[in-house]
């Protein structure tokens, strides 16, 4: 048996000596942090690739979440799903909102636009969905509605680096998206995130927020924070940049490979490619029917973590069922049935750009057997 473990992600690496020539150039100039020539770049190159206006860096993915709802003064309530990670919800937690979810579409895992307006409220101020495995969300369909009640709508697009439809970002729906720039990201700083935003004056206000508000030398304007990504994530994600393609690419041929072999497996099912969208291959999820697969979700997930397959059900469990939001009238089971039916049978399999094609036959093996 091959003793080698196989994680569900790996992180894409720059190469050392060019990473060490940039850390070079910083260490000459002594500027670290605070806006230096690195972050400046990283910000113009993101703009230039994501196909977007305006780009502002943070330290992470979570803090960029926490500042849009700061900047767009959110109050009250906020409707969003349930599938995702826990930042989206903990990220309304912090601003004192209230998050009300709503079921999401299992052809898509992404909320359900038809399950919103019946949640709104007098006390609904926005909208946060979620571009869940990165694959986007019915952002017509959502505009409108917050078009017609008057709300505002942040993605939280963590998964969603790269992704177009039409030839369209993804990022440029609604009022403001963020990303996440994880060590698992496609696309990563290590640690890191962006906002994503449509005009000057906001990017502006973006940037005073995450520097403790300052406007300048002697103004404070607003009660900001420091949530500034430094000079030397930002030269490491400048050489990441250069080689996100070709990771998106090999993505691209696990996620074929996976397909192919699963395609006829009773009891398995995954997502396809949509037409017109230009996906990022982020994660492969397969939702597991125990009484056709002849095994559980969680009985195939320690088979495979037996072997040194290392998956992960994700997102699993429900960020409702959590003691901070159980006790939430919206968080009830009976309120999300489709949500728990794919919380429970979710297993990503390992999807990286490192994964070579032993290692895609010894995951699917343990799975087809």
């Amino acid at each position: 048996m091959d003793n080698k473990k196989i994680t569900v992600t790996s992180p894409l690496l720059p190469e050392l000596e060019s990473f060490s020539e940039s850390l070079k150039e910083i260490w000459e100039s002594k500027w670290i942090t605070n806006n230096g020539a690195f972050h400046k770049r990283l910000e113009s190159a993101l703009c230039e690739y994501l196909k977007v206006p305006y780009v502002s860096l943070f330290t992470n993915g979570t803090l960029p979440l926490i500042t849009a709802l700061q900047a767009m003064r959110v109050t009250g309530e906020v409707i969003t799903s349930p599938y995702s990670f826990v930042a989206t919800s903990h990220s309304l937690w912090w601003n004192g909102i209230k998050p009300v979810f709503v079921d999401i579409d299992p052809a898509t895992g992404n909320i359900d636009p038809e399950r919103i307006e019946a949640a709104i409220s007098p006390k609904t101020t926005a909208i946060m969905p979620v571009h869940v495995y990165g694959t986007p969300c019915d952002t017509d369909a959502i505009q409108s509605i917050a078009d017609k009640y008057g709300l505002r709508v942040i993605y939280d697009a963590a998964h969603a680096f790269g992704v177009e439809k039409d030839g369209v970002s993804v990022l440029n729906a609604g009022d403001m998206s963020t990303l996440s720039f994880h060590a698992t990201k496609v696309f990563n700083t290590i640690e890191g995130g962006a906002l994503v935003v449509r005009d000057a004056e906001t990017k502006k206000r973006i940037d005073y927020l995450k520097n403790f508000g300052f406007a300048s030398e002697t103004e404070v304007v607003a009660p900001g924070i420091n949530s500034k990504m430094d000079e030397i994530r930002s030269a490491y994600g400048l050489l990441n940049l250069k080689q996100v393609d070709r990771a998106i690419a090999a993505r691209r041929n696990v996620a074929l490979q996976y397909r192919e072999r699963l395609k006829d497996v009773a009891g398995l099912r995954f997502f396809n490619d949509m037409p017109g969208v230009r996906h990022n291959y982020s994660y492969f999820p397969v939702f597991v029917d125990e009484s056709e697969y002849g095994m559980s979700r969680d009985e195939l997930y320690f088979k495979m973590r037996d072997a040194g397959v290392f998956g992960r059900r994700y997102f699993y469990p429900l960020i409702s069922t959590f003691s901070t939001y159980r006790g939430l009238p919206s968080a009830t089971p009976s309120n999300l049935p489709e949500a728990h039916r794919m919380a429970d049978s979710v297993i990503c399999l390992p999807m990286h750009h490192e994964l070579g094609g032993e290692d895609v036959e010894r995951i699917l093996l343990l799975i087809e057997r």
